[in-house]
């Protein structure tokens, strides 16, 4: 966004299909992106249509209703609530004799400047760049000025260039690719140790400013406060777009592996899903899911169901969830309460972590037995393994050996069966 300020008429089309309450908030929330990039909302334009205008998106009505609204409200700026063609793109801002976006648009603009490290750059800008290749004559008027009249050889000069810049762009994604793989290749190296270092992941989804950063960060304080490892996190959409790995350490010698993802919205852009595809893949990799909602936002069911949705359609099915209501503390309720695979409760506050960390106990160690184990004396680093790998209640000297009573993994227990004395 240029240093002029954005004063913009906000454009929706609620198409007969979608309720009034979906339209309405997604309007809502076309006006909280519009702010996170800093641009004034000065207005709003709706319509109802059986189906959009294909010349312009909106009907002419409308489009006199808007330029009416520009002039008298001083507007500079019109940002529409879905994708729009190139052509569209043009055919406004000729007529609306503005700058004219789209939501896909300013929710790449925040994506770019939230961005910190380079995998999310790169994924960013792959998507922008994507999403400019067929809206470089809309986006750059002056490049669909030909000099070259109909029927005429010689190509005009804006035609050649346009043509120039396409193959530029189309170049420099191929280059960004390529630094991605070689990103996204070592991320994934990281994701076959893991598996290899039987550590179990915990992923926290859900719409974007839900507070899963702060579920992150309130669980680093309460179990690995000398970590040092605190995520950002702020009360603003996409807050933080970079996944962020943690591992929580649990009193009994137990661990697992939290991961914080980008947070979803309604229309999240095809070309970010896309570009995003293997930050998302640390979700699919997860051993549990955990959905946190803001519970203190009335339109929450809206939320839950797109954030399911969006999981939906990048393959991620058959993952347990446990559901985080978090702000709990934000409406009239007792908290912590657990219900089911349900906790109200409020990270901010540090009410209800204990609580969530019982639930994903209950979920991912499963795999765990209690017996007692025989070791002899000459194994001694078995008994360093047990202390350090399991979790060891009791241990007693005796004539033949060190008897532990201990809960450790199936796996140990069926490697070191020919210690194990008692079955829990």
């Amino acid at each position: 966004m240029n240093e002029q300020v954005q004063r913009s008429i906000l454009v929706g089309v609620n198409l007969n299909q979608q309720s009034n309450y979906d339209f309405d908030y997604s309007m809502l929330e076309l006006g909280n992106l519009a702010e996170a990039c800093e641009v004034e909302v000065i207005g709003q334009v709706t319509q109802n249509l059986e189906k959009v205008n294909p010349s312009h998106y909106i009907g002419t009505g409308k489009i006199d209703e808007v330029k009416e609204l520009l002039t008298m409200l001083d507007g500079n700026l019109v940002v529409f609530n879905d994708e729009l063609s190139p052509s569209q793109i043009r055919n406004l801002e000729r007529d609306l004799d503005c700058k004219v976006i789209d939501r896909t648009l300013l929710i790449l603009d925040i994506f770019a400047e939230r961005a910190k490290t380079r995998e999310a750059q790169l994924q960013v800008e792959v998507a922008k760049l994507q999403y400019m290749l067929p809206r470089l004559v809309g986006l750059r008027e002056s490049l669909g000025r030909q000099s070259g009249g109909v029927g005429t050889k010689n190509k005009g000069a804006g035609e050649t260039r346009l043509e120039l810049d396409r193959r530029r762009i189309e170049d420099k994604i191929t280059a960004l690719r390529r630094e991605l793989d070689t990103v996204v290749a070592h991320r994934q190296v990281q994701r076959k140790q893991r598996k290899k270092n039987d550590l179990l992941v915990v992923s926290l989804v859900g719409y974007t400013n839900a507070g899963k950063s702060t579920v992150m960060n309130a669980m680093m304080n309460r179990f690995n406060p000398d970590s040092g490892k605190q995520v950002f996190e702020k009360d603003m959409l996409f807050a933080t777009l970079d996944t962020s790995v943690r591992e929580v350490p649990l009193p009994d010698n137990k661990s697992f592996l939290l991961t914080d993802t980008v947070g979803f919205v309604s229309k999240l852009p095809h070309h970010l899903v896309k570009a995003f595809r293997s930050t998302l893949e640390e979700v699919a990799e997860a051993d549990l899911l955990i959905h946190v909602v803001d519970y203190a936002n009335e339109n929450r069911e809206e939320l839950i169901r797109i954030t399911n949705d969006t999981l939906e359609d990048i393959g991620i099915r058959d993952i347990p969830v446990v559901y985080a209501y978090n702000k709990s503390d934000l409406i009239e309720m007792a908290i912590p309460k657990v219900e089911g695979e349900h906790i109200y409760m409020s990270a901010k506050r540090g009410i209800g972590i204990e609580e969530l960390v019982q639930l994903i106990r209950s979920h991912i160690f499963k795999d765990y037995v209690k017996c007692e184990m025989l070791i002899p004396y000459d194994m001694g680093q078995l008994v360093s393994y047990m202390n350090e790998h399991a979790h060891v209640e009791a241990a007693e000297y005796e004539e033949t050996g060190t008897k532990l009573t201990l809960e450790c993994k199936v796996s140990d227990y069926n490697k070191y069966q020919q210690y194990v004395v008692q079955q829990a």
